[in-house]
């Protein structure tokens, strides 16, 4: 195969230099399905390995309270992993941040694959679901920076294809756990390193090469580890000596993250970003609509196989048609302004909580059950749409990386803590009435996405 000419050097037959054009741009609905599909998987880590519970469960031979780590220690892990390598990102660059994450994704996945015991599982969760981080930092960071002239239509297409993951993984948790193994639907996060060579190219903004507040990311990282352990503490028989101590170690971890917040504007959770009321209601909307989810795909699938005999292909295909229509709400949020969007996730926030709340006053019957979780699933893809493209405008772009990255973290904090609460009163209350429960974390998100908060100035209004 003969050498191509040099960009540089005349032909061999003296005609000008050849030129190598330029590669096609990257249209919005190519750059949509893109970064959907570098995002997507993360939504497997919880939905499909949420299906697959009852088959870990039974497996490891572990309670209910012990198996829901599995899914609290991936929303932890996808949570802190989020907001250092977003962080890593603006520092590095999107393309450096990717690349180590995706070492760190696979090394996961391959503990998860060979791990003999429930503890080591859970070790292997938090690694894969650190580097799952990655994948949805660099995602985000990539929205965020689209052109604005582009970004009501790459949110669109980005809507619909996240609703697309997230409807599917429940069914696909389902075919895997059934046909495969448990073990492959918890590693199901690894495919976004299918999506990571297609997103290098749309990596084009060079970091800013600042160094990475390690202190304040383990000031931030100890808080939110002791504060889901502080909520399980009861159900992992843990002496009152020891949740003294974690409830010590997050009180001293806060505060020291308060005060280092205040000492480095510029720090790990930068000043001003947490000093905008705006992040902080988006923080709550999305920690009560993840808290929700995760607690019902902690709960939901444990009452179709207990209590109604279904099988986890059963419910995985059970949860596809609801969760289907997020497709279509995600896709029409991505068009709308930011109040119309805001007030269609209250919508579907409020209707999520109530029939949650009513599945477990009359004793959990299967299809208020599908129901119910199949609209959750809806509502995170509709949070993932509108508060994106909310905060892709209020924050700046050398922030964007540590403001979506510590976004998403509290959205997956809040996750795990819905999961926690779950695991934590289910031995009491039953899975059944632990849904009363949870149905006031979309309940709360949906009065929050009323709130009105006034834009930065400079930044269009809502």
């Amino acid at each position: 195969m003969r050498e191509a000419p040099s960009m540089a050097s005349p032909s061999a037959t003296g005609q000008p230099p050849v030129v190598a054009a330029d590669p096609a741009p990257i249209g919005p609905f190519s750059t949509a399905v893109r970064l959907g599909a570098l995002f997507g998987p993360a939504v497997f880590g919880v939905t499909a390995a949420g299906v697959a519970l009852p088959k870990v469960a039974a497996a490891l031979h572990a309670g209910p309270a012990a198996v829901a780590w599995v899914l609290t220690a991936h929303a932890l892990a996808l949570g802190i992993g989020t907001a250092v390598f977003g962080r890593l990102a603006d520092s590095w660059g999107v393309r450096a941040a990717l690349t180590a994450g995706s070492l760190v994704l696979a090394a996961g996945a391959v503990v998860c694959l060979a791990a003999p015991n429930l503890g080591v599982l859970i070790a292997g969760r938090l690694v894969l679901a650190a580097g799952s981080g990655a994948m949805t930092a660099g995602g985000l960071a990539l929205l965020a920076a689209v052109d604005p002239a582009a970004r009501a239509r790459v949110l669109a297409a980005y809507g619909g294809v996240m609703a697309l993951f997230a409807a599917g993984a429940t069914l696909i948790g389902g075919v895997t756990t059934t046909w495969l193994s448990w073990r492959v639907t918890l590693v199901l996060p690894a495919l976004s390193l299918l999506a990571v060579p297609l997103c290098l190219r749309l990596a084009t903004r060079p970091g800013s090469s600042r160094p990475v507040d390690v202190a304040g990311a383990a000031l931030l990282a100890t808080a939110a580890a002791s504060l889901l352990l502080l909520i399980q503490a009861p159900v992992l028989g843990l002496p009152g000596a020891v949740a003294a101590v974690i409830a010590a170690v997050l009180v001293l971890s806060s505060a020291g993250l308060v005060w280092r917040v205040r000492r480095r504007a510029d720090g790990f959770v930068p000043r001003s970003v947490v000093g905008d009321a705006g992040f902080w209601v988006a923080a709550a909307i999305g920690v009560g609509v993840y808290g929700g989810l995760f607690a019902a795909m902690y709960a939901v699938p444990q009452i179709l196989a207990g209590t109604h005999g279904w099988s986890v292909l059963a419910v995985g295909a059970a949860l596809l048609p609801g969760a289907a229509v997020g497709a279509v709400l995600s896709r029409l949020a991505g068009g709308l302004g930011a109040g119309t969007g805001r007030r269609l996730l209250a919508g579907a926030a409020t209707v999520t909580g109530g029939i949650l709340a009513m599945s477990g006053i009359t004793g959990g019957g299967a299809f208020p059950l599908v129901t119910g979780t199949s609209l959750a699933l809806a509502t995170f893809a509709l949070t993932q749409v509108v508060l994106t493209g909310e905060m892709s405008v209020r924050l700046p772009p050398p922030l964007r990386g540590a403001g979506m990255g510590l976004l998403n973290l509290a959205f997956f904090v809040g996750g795990g803590v819905g999961s926690a609460v779950a695991g934590a009163l289910a031995p009491s209350m039953g899975l059944s009435r632990v849904l009363v429960v949870v149905a006031c974390f979309p309940l709360a998100a949906a009065v929050l996405a009323l709130t009105s908060v006034r834009a930065p100035k400079g930044e269009p209004g809502r």
